[in-house]
């Protein structure tokens, strides 16, 4: 009896065991925060390096993004599908590159590149002068096949041209560029034709994106309010340079005309992407935070007109640059959260609650 009884005691416990093992194999990390009450089956589509800025094909089975991992210099351009497979580089390997995206069909893409003037990474910026951000004067407007073939200058000028995205609509690509000496948006027919300077104000205004119905464009900006701003602002754009720890959300109508700020505050605030309903802006913003914890940043929710308010994401680190399916139920975005190495940021998926 002893030895029967030890037998399957000695079964349970293998059985056990094994039961738990499999257990650990399957169980996957949570990857939301307290609070992410819109966020569920949250997925992440790159691991390591720096991955930022994806955005879906029209199609929406694919996604583009830049990325720079494994001892590369510069950012380069990359494809890959919804769940993170068949990552290949769709950019040319030379020079930094920034802000890709599908154009109608998915069979070009459109993205920012310094190649043309120089093979080499352009130096970074020098923030022994603070927290700047680069507007290098050797990005120039590129677009490609899908596969990254026959890449082609598009409206080329000189200084900045970057941060091209295209209407849902298919008819339009907006961008910000340094043609006319100052950082402004315009937009462009698909094929080049009517190029059109929709903003005027001294500053900085870029990062824009049209609503679902291309109706209207969000976009980011700084406006300096005094002498002392306006001064510091020119010179720094003088040496390829811009701060952005002072951005505000604009809305106006994609002709250029009715706009309104939509955010007040004294925070950093950028990357906004209409909502479908095309009512709602998300967007990425370090408000609330102190000179300790300035670059956490979360994603928040506000309406077109400026009202409701809401926090989306909760993590004490970097989470930006969402963008959302066309019918709402998918976010992607870029951050920091669960990286293997400091600094590190990725690419992650989610099913979007409301």
């Amino acid at each position: 009896m002893k030895r029967g009884h030890s037998y399957i005691v000695f079964t349970m416990a293998i059985f056990t065991l094994a039961l738990i093992a499999c257990t650990k194999k399957e169980v996957k990390p949570d990857l939301a925060f307290a609070g992410e009450k819109h966020l569920k089956n949250i997925r992440m589509l790159t691991n390591g390096g720096e991955n930022a800025e994806a955005y879906f094909s029209f199609d929406e089975s694919q996604l583009i993004y830049q990325s720079k991992y494994d001892g590369m210099k510069c950012d380069q351009i990359f494809i890959m599908n919804l769940d993170g497979s068949d990552k290949r580089m769709v950019s040319t390997g030379k020079g930094r590159t920034t802000c890709s995206y599908f154009l109608p069909g998915d069979q070009q893409i459109i993205y920012a590149s310094t190649h043309g003037v120089d093979e080499n990474c352009p130096p970074p910026p020098d923030f022994s002068r603070g927290y700047v951000w680069k507007v290098y004067s050797s990005y120039d407007l590129y677009i490609a096949n899908a596969d990254g073939s026959d890449p082609q200058p598009f409206l080329p000028s000189p200084g900045y041209d970057a941060e091209a995205t295209v209407s849902p609509r298919g008819d339009k690509i907006v961008f910000t560029s340094q043609r006319n000496g100052d950082l402004d948006i315009y937009t462009v027919n698909i094929d080049g034709t009517g190029l059109k300077q929709l903003t005027t104000e001294i500053g900085y205004d870029g990062g824009a994106f049209f609503s679902w119905d291309g109706s209207k464009i969000v976009y980011r900006a700084y406006h300096p309010r005094t002498e002392e701003e306006l001064r510091r602002y020119r010179k720094l754009l003088a040496e390829e340079l811009i701060e952005p720890n002072n951005f505000q959300l604009f809305v106006m109508d994609a002709d250029g005309s009715n706009k309104r700020q939509i955010t007040h505050n004294d925070f950093a605030n950028f990357a906004p992407f209409f909502h479908p309903d095309n009512k709602r802006i998300i967007f990425c913003s370090n408000m609330g935070t102190t000179e300790s914890t300035q670059r956490d940043f979360n994603l928040w929710m506000i309406n077109e007109d400026g009202t409701e308010l809401e926090q989306i994401t909760f993590f004490k680190g970097f989470d930006g640059f969402p963008m959302f399916t066309h019918d709402g139920k998918k976010l992607v975005f870029a951050s920091n959260r669960f990286n293997k190495k400091k600094g590190e940021t990725n690419v992650f998926i989610a099913d979007w609650v409301e």
